[in-house]
């Protein structure tokens, strides 16, 4: 633990103060995010953290490695990934909270900085992130294509929960590009512009919009909650028009 011992510290008996000097400098807590979505490659973390820079990724690896972070998936490849150990996934919430956090600074801008970067991937944590469990008002399963990330959302026993890939039989599918997820998520444009300009495609049942609305914090509390329990299949149409469950959404 050399590398460690030469790090500067805060020097403080405090857990804030400890968990900084392992994940309070520059880029790393990003390196965290990204794997937090799932095991990362070195390649995909650069293509995923422009202006990184090679040595200096490679610099946090090794220091997060050290420190129990993460771990290669792979030791015995140079090419191989690295994955959050148990110790590194008790930063998930921790992140949530910072990236519902950062959502409320996004919703005061009135346009992002020139030249930000978006990554479809990121919108999986944004879900997560603005998913309230307090708020689901029905047992359902939603799906999202955002720029060919597919991801899914299911909301019951009390709980929310957020999963890569398709789900089995969702109420609801929603499909938009990168930058119309992140418009709508720091409150840019609202849904329903979204979906009378095309930005947004949903299939599904009407009367599941507003709930998915409300469950990401994107809309106003349904009129009628659903009873909840197992979500029923219901035949899905695209949506095309004024929606007028999704008018009264927000």
């Amino acid at each position: 633990m050399k590398e460690q011992r030469e790090r500067r510290t805060y020097g403080q008996q405090c857990g804030l103060a400890y968990a900084l000097d392992i994940v309070g400098e520059r880029w790393t807590l990003l390196i965290v995010r990204e794997m937090l979505l799932r095991p990362r490659r070195y390649r995909e973390l650069l293509d995923a953290l422009p202006g990184i820079g090679t040595n200096l990724l490679a610099e946090r690896l090794n220091f997060l490695t050290q420190a129990g972070v993460i771990e290669p998936t792979d030791p015995d490849r140079r090419t191989g990934g690295y994955a959050l150990t148990e110790l590194g996934e008790k930063l998930r919430e921790p992140v949530l909270a910072m990236a519902r956090f950062g959502l409320a600074v996004m919703s005061g801008q009135s346009e992002p900085s020139p030249g930000t970067v978006t990554r479809a991937s990121w919108a999986v944590l944004a879900i997560e992130a603005m998913c309230q469990a307090e708020r689901a008002t029905a047992d359902e399963t939603y799906e999202f294509d955002v720029a060919g990330e597919v991801f899914h959302v299911i909301a019951g026993e009390g709980k929310v929960t957020t999963s890569s890939g398709p789900a089995v039989d969702p109420v609801l599918r929603i499909s938009t590009d990168t930058q119309t997820f992140f418009d709508l998520g720091s409150g840019l444009i609202e849904p329903v512009e979204a979906v009378l300009s095309g930005s947004v495609a949903i299939e599904g049942p009407p009367a599941a919009v507003p709930r998915c609305l409300y469950l990401l914090g994107l809309g106003s509390e349904p009129a009628e909650r659903s009873l909840l329990g197992p979500a029923r299949r219901t035949a899905r149409r695209p949506a095309a028009g004024p929606d007028p469950a999704l008018s009264s959404a927000r």
